[in-house]
């Protein structure tokens, strides 16, 4: 059975059931307080929001988003499909995500994704039916079933504000990867989205940096002698 998490009752609720399973995170919540809500809509806007905001600060995805909207109202799919690639940059879109949102939109006007059908889906098939499509990696996937979607077991490993947190949070060595994120979660289930809330909280009060997610880069090519 799938959890969701769409109201601050649903968090509430959830995260005593998360402190009862894990009492360290209880710690967690008193250094950096209670975790907000962190919904986004669903649907294209929802992912293209996500997108949009890769490797960028709040203020400078807000800006660039704030100007996307703005020139393409209403914001749809098939807009975007549409649009020229130079006026899409011209609005501070990198090539790469230009290439996502139109991949995307491109898949939604030809019926190959359909996001009112994903909502029914649960996390693992959802998440395996967006991967599935260019442009759309496991990070990307895993925050918009955590914040588009509402699952609450959503774990985004490979984030790399989530795994600095747990380092100090957990008494860890050094900054766990993504595989061993999966493991230390494990005993979390089915609260590993409300897992992920309070170590971003915990993240920001910690570091007096931005408690939000921060998508792994990709090693550039020719590293590691490839």
């Amino acid at each position: 059975m799938d959890h969701r998490i769409h109201t601050e009752a649903d968090l509430d609720a959830a995260l005593a059931l998360l402190v009862a399973a894990e009492p360290r995170f209880a710690e967690l919540v008193k250094v950096g307080g209670r975790p907000p809500l962190r919904r986004r809509p669903a649907g294209y806007a929802g992912l293209a929001a996500i997108i949009c905001a890769q490797q960028l600060s709040t203020a400078s995805a807000g800006a660039i988003w704030g100007r996307l909207t703005a020139a393409f109202d209403p914001f749809e799919p098939a807009a975007i499909a549409r649009a020229r690639t130079a006026r899409l940059a011209r609005l501070g879109l990198s090539a790469a995500k230009i290439r996502s949102l139109k991949e995307i939109a491109r898949a939604v006007v030809r019926g190959k994704l359909v996001f009112a059908s994903l909502g029914e889906l649960a996390a693992e098939d959802a998440h395996a039916a967006l991967t599935a499509l260019h442009g759309i990696g496991p990070w990307t996937a895993d925050i918009y079933l955590l914040t588009c979607l509402g699952h609450a077991d959503a774990w985004p490993a490979g984030d790399l504000a989530l795994q600095e947190a747990a380092r100090p949070a957990f008494g860890l060595r050094a900054r766990p990867n993504a595989k061993e994120m999966v493991a230390l979660a494990e005993p979390w289930r089915p609260w590993r989205g409300v897992a992920a809330r309070v170590l971003w909280t915990y993240y920001r009060a910690l570091k007096g940096r931005e408690g939000a997610p921060i998508q792994p880069t990709k090693p550039k090519r020719g590293a590691n002698g490839r």
